[in-house]
């Protein structure tokens, strides 16, 4: 049959790749949305504030995690930083974290202690590979800053960096980063330009990309006018959108997904000085993915046949498990029916002090049923 025709799909539990979970009031209000969403697996990021930086901090966060969900795998990491050492490498390797992630100071959400210069790292990268651990990167630059000479001054080599074109600017270090370490697992996060998968594909097996869902979905043109559609990397033009739809269907495990999921209160998107960067997806996850491969296929951009049983278990979860080198304990599946489920207009909990807006609020999409 084909997909768009497809009205239920059954597939194994999900992993979702790339999860921001917050803490606190924020985590007990996302937490329990992973299994709605499809997942019964998911990779932490570590950007609290202050950010996860020992290994200590890193098992206690996800005890507070297993305590507010316990039927989620939690795979967690380090946040990379100028206290990581290869001690800390060999530490948390033995305590069974998974990875350490990047983020250059000041691109994104709570990354002002990201980082400056990757060499500087070169033996905390050493260790990871010996150990082999993942590295996780946010594949951006940061802007250059308002007070910096002008274009016609400055010199020929630096062009001045925007949110438009930090993730392009930034493929060399991820080329130099597996040059230097060809045994290293990288994932380039959130992959948004069709120069991003094509700089993932020149590397070697050891480099995978993570592709999320409302990029799929997302032109600049949505996030211009909408603060619930704005995250870092920014969406690009309609030709990045169709790439990265493409390649979600034609990897064959270069890329697979992470939602990148990032929940703020609603105060943060609507009323705040500045809008936080970040869109919300966790709890309808796999609706979004289908729901952009259906507009994919009727637009012409992937062919029909292409999204089969195979590629969609592979892109939203068995590819990045593979990757990661873990498997899904609990082996769970799940029915998704078409057009049964309705994105909620505001996330909210008896009890909770924080609410958030997710991403196509009020929207049909796929329903989640666990068998």
């Amino acid at each position: 049959m084909k997909f768009t025709e497809i009205k239920e799909l059954e597939l194994p539990a999900a992993f979702d790749a790339h999860v921001h979970l917050r803490d606190g009031e924020m985590s007990k209000l996302v937490a329990p949305t992973i299994r709605k969403g499809g997942v019964n697996q998911v990779y932490v990021m570590p950007n609290l504030v202050p950010p996860i930086t020992t290994v200590k901090e890193c098992l206690e966060y996800r005890d507070r995690l297993k305590a507010i969900e316990p039927n989620v795998d939690y795979l967690m990491s380090l946040y990379l930083h100028e206290s990581i050492t290869p001690e800390v490498i060999r530490e948390a390797k033995q305590a069974g974290i998974t990875g350490v992630k990047s983020y250059p100071a000041g691109v994104t959400t709570n990354s002002s202690s990201g980082v400056l210069d990757y060499e500087s790292f070169y033996p905390v990268f050493a260790e990871m590979e010996k150990q082999d651990m993942i590295l996780n990167l946010h594949g951006e630059v940061p802007s250059t800053p308002a007070h910096a000479p002008a274009p016609s001054t400055a010199s020929p080599s630096q062009a001045a960096i925007t949110i438009l074109n930090a993730e392009p600017a930034f493929l060399p270090t991820l080329q130099s980063l597996h040059t230097h370490f060809p045994s290293l697992r990288i994932i380039l996060e959130h992959c948004s330009t069709a120069a991003a998968l094509s700089a993932v594909r020149a590397c070697g097996p050891t480099v995978t990309g993570t592709i999320t869902a409302h990029h799929l979905s997302l032109t600049i043109d949505d996030w211009a006018s909408n603060p619930f559609a704005f995250c870092k990397p920014v969406a690009k033009s309609p030709e990045d959108r169709d790439a990265l739809l493409q390649a979600a269907v034609r990897s064959h495990g270069k890329f697979f997904l992470g939602t990148d999921s990032a929940p703020h209160d609603c105060a943060a998107k609507r009323g705040a000085d500045r809008v936080a960067a970040g869109v919300f997806t966790q709890m309808d996850a796999l609706g979004y993915v289908l729901d952009a491969l259906d507009v994919g296929v009727r637009r012409g951009v992937v062919a029909e046949e292409e999204v089969c049983w195979e590629g969609l278990e592979g892109f939203l979860g068995g590819w990045g498990r593979r990757f990661y080198g873990v498997r899904d304990g609990r082996g769970e599946r799940i029915v998704l029916r078409r057009g049964a489920g309705r994105v909620v207009d505001v996330l909210e909990a008896e009890g909770v002090g924080v609410s958030v807006v997710p991403f196509r609020k009020g929207e049909e999409t796929w329903s989640v049923e666990w068998l």
